[in-house]
């Protein structure tokens, strides 16, 4: 588990240090990342378009994540984890699939999600339908 937060914990300062090469070397070949956004699905090519901007300027974003929890396929070969954010969205959660490829762990798939208190989801319906 220490070489999967290594590589989680690298990934997020890969980001924040505006470090494009480590950041996507992190991630498989076939990598996705969900946003928040509702169209955001981006496959590695697609997100590296997408980024490679902000990245240039130096400076992509600062996510701070606590309270990783990692659950494992049978086999050793599949984790995957969820995780809490504080980024300039405020709360967010990140979820995610690594899968070990030649006996490295490497990043497949991320789920970033804006957390909204269910008391509040009228509100932030009513919001989306603007």
């Amino acid at each position: 588990m220490e070489s999967l937060n290594k590589l989680i914990d690298a990934w997020h300062l890969a980001a924040t240090n505006a470090d494009f090469k480590v950041y996507f070397a992190s991630t498989t070949d076939d990598f996705i990342f969900l946003g928040t956004a509702p169209g955001e699905r981006w496959s590695k090519k697609e997100f590296q378009s997408f980024s490679k901007p902000y990245f240039d300027k130096g400076k992509a974003w600062d996510f701070k994540a606590s309270n990783r929890k990692w659950n494992f396929s049978k086999d050793g070969k599949t984790a995957w984890f969820d995780e809490d954010l504080k980024t300039w969205m405020e709360d967010c959660r990140g979820s995610g699939v690594c899968i070990k490829e030649k006996g490295e762990w490497k990043l497949a798939y991320y789920n970033l999600t804006v957390l909204i208190e269910n008391e509040k989801i009228k509100e932030f319906i009513q919001l989306r339908k603007q």
